[in-house]
């Protein structure tokens, strides 16, 4: 059961209906993590509004690569199963590719890594080696690709946490630790 209650819709602040009704008719039903944040109209607004620019950072199987790699370090089961889910239904990766992906790894060279680069920043709190930056640099990434695959792993951290901090209710099917 969450440690922090997870309202109905309609007992979320008013503010945020619009936006959970929108999230709502994407996903077919408003994920628990969703109805969490939207106790905090504030927070709600911030974390929609970065998640909304980080969606055009990158590509999608990358940016779904460092979301498993990210939330792989940080132990988030809810994140975990939602970008399983999300990486097999929407994003089409295979069952290999996202077991890859949590390691901090692809089959792809250059996602692998981002990926690894990712997961390099979550353990190592942003500080990563020269050799570290070295390695997303020779693999393809500029600079400016490099602060979105850092601000994509910070965006994944704060869910990972508030979903860690709240034991958010699972709502996606669930997947075997590594």
């Amino acid at each position: 059961m969450a440690r922090i209650a997870i309202p109905t819709r309609d007992q979320a602040p008013t503010s945020t209906h619009s936006t959970l009704d929108a999230i709502g008719s994407q996903a077919g039903y408003i994920p628990n993590m969703f109805r969490i944040l939207a106790s905090s109209p504030d927070t709600f607004a911030g974390v929609i509004s970065f998640q909304g620019a980080m969606s055009r950072a990158l590509n999608v199987k990358t940016r779904d690569a460092i979301a498993l790699a990210v939330t792989q370090a940080n132990d988030c089961s809810y994140c975990l199963n939602a970008h399983t889910y999300i990486g097999k239904s929407s994003v089409k990766s295979s069952s290999e590719e996202i077991a890859l992906n949590r390691q901090g790894s692809s089959k792809d060279p250059k996602r692998a890594a981002a990926a690894m680069f990712a997961k390099a920043l979550v353990e190592r709190r942003g500080k990563v080696t020269d050799h570290e930056l070295a390695a997303v640099r020779a693999a393809g990434y500029t600079d400016p690709e490099i602060i979105d695959i850092t601000a994509l792993a910070v965006q994944f951290v704060l869910t990972n946490f508030i979903n860690n901090m709240a034991d958010t209710d699972a709502d996606f099917p669930s997947v075997s630790p590594v």
